[in-house]
């Protein structure tokens, strides 16, 4: 069987794969996971209510490209403590970015399957930001907690800021109308890429200039360049940092400078999702293995022995973890059946009103 099969037999029962991954997670961490003898169903079942409340955080901020943990971490903060007992930061940013790596993953292979991810537009910014990302990580562990709510607040502010400058309505895809399909399915027409790998007639094509030619699954084109790559990454630097540190911030740049640099809205939502997924899954195998490798190592940096397998809550993940999936997965629906304009203002106000409350927690109020 040809790669190519394979890719178009991935797509087409993505579905059943990005499921299969969450429940082989909680099988793993049923079976081996360090609970400090914890366990039973009393443990495995405690929260259980977090299932509800991740799904819809995850499918919300899915939607318009943005990291879970925007609204996970303040979900923690403020909600979670009505129910059950205060959480440390560490463990905040480490439930925060495990579950958004999920809802992510799951929702990245949600997008590529519609054929709207540019996968060397994204791969590139990755890299770049892999540094930035560790250092943030290991930086969450020696902030005092004040100036985590303060630095906090600060992302959320400026996120919202951001998305509410931001357009994120759908515009319609180059000479498209209404019901028109541009290309035909296996075989495209003269002017327009057609993959034969891919589902539909989704394809990408390169001209000599620059100019890529994109159609997605449903037939729609869109056409722009990778320019502009300083821009994204200084950007993906700063919100790689915050992503580490907070566990939201690469995806909240990212969409603004994807943007700003004249990639199509819904290309520039598809794309960054991969750079979120990366940078969450990055940074969450570091607050989850750090301290263990560096006691291996024989480096002691004050705070991060706690940054291990042991103080991570595994009776919270099996539920948001699976949760933030299944949102990934409802997310591509529900961008293209709403404008993600409503959604986006939404967000930016809830942003700015949690902001707000965590600079309040940073100065003692």
């Amino acid at each position: 069987m040809s790669f190519s099969s394979v890719q178009k037999s991935f797509l087409k029962y993505q579905h059943v794969f990005v499921f299969a991954a969450p429940v082989v997670f909680v099988a793993s961490v049923f079976l081996f996971a360090p609970t400090d003898g914890a366990g039973g169903p009393g443990y495995w079942l405690e929260y259980w209510w977090l299932f509800p409340a991740f799904l819809t955080g995850a499918t919300i901020v899915n939607t318009v490209g943005i990291s879970g943990s925007a609204l996970f971490v303040p979900f923690l903060i403020f909600v979670y403590p009505l129910f059950a007992q205060p959480l440390t930061p560490q463990t905040i940013v480490k439930v925060g970015l495990i579950s958004e790596a999920f809802g992510l993953s799951s929702s990245s292979v949600a997008f590529v399957q519609y054929g709207l991810v540019d996968r060397r537009l994204a791969l590139s910014i990755v890299a770049g930001a892999v540094p930035f990302v560790i250092a943030g990580a290991i930086l969450s562990f020696v902030v005092p907690e004040p100036v985590f709510h303060g630095l906090l607040g600060l992302a959320l502010l400026a996120a919202s800021v951001l998305l509410f400058r931001a357009d994120l309505d759908h515009e319609e895809p180059e000479g498209a109308t209404d019901g028109e399909l541009r290309a035909a399915t296996d075989g495209g027409t003269a002017d327009l890429p057609d993959d034969a790998d891919k589902l539909g007639p989704a394809g990408v094509d390169t001209a000599a200039d620059g100019t890529v030619t994109r159609v997605d699954r449903e037939g729609d084109d869109y056409s722009y360049t990778r320019g502009g790559y300083l821009e994204r990454f200084a950007n993906y630097s700063i919100g790689g940092t915050f992503q580490g540190l907070a566990g939201f911030g690469a995806g909240e740049l990212g969409i603004i400078s994807m943007l700003r640099t004249n990639v199509p809205v819904r290309v520039a939502i598809g794309s960054n999702h991969i750079v979120v997924a990366s940078t969450a899954i990055l940074a969450s195998v570091v607050h989850v293995f750090g301290g263990t490798v560096l006691d291996a190592l024989g480096i002691h940096v004050p705070g991060v022995h706690s940054l291990s397998l042991a103080t991570t809550p595994w009776n919270m993940v099996v539920f948001t973890a699976p949760a933030a999936a299944t949102g990934g997965q409802i997310a591509p629906y529900v961008s293209n059946a709403l404008e993600t304009d409503t959604i986006k203002t939404f967000v930016g106000g809830l942003f700015a009103v949690i902001a707000v409350a965590l600079f309040g927690m940073a100065v003692g109020v």
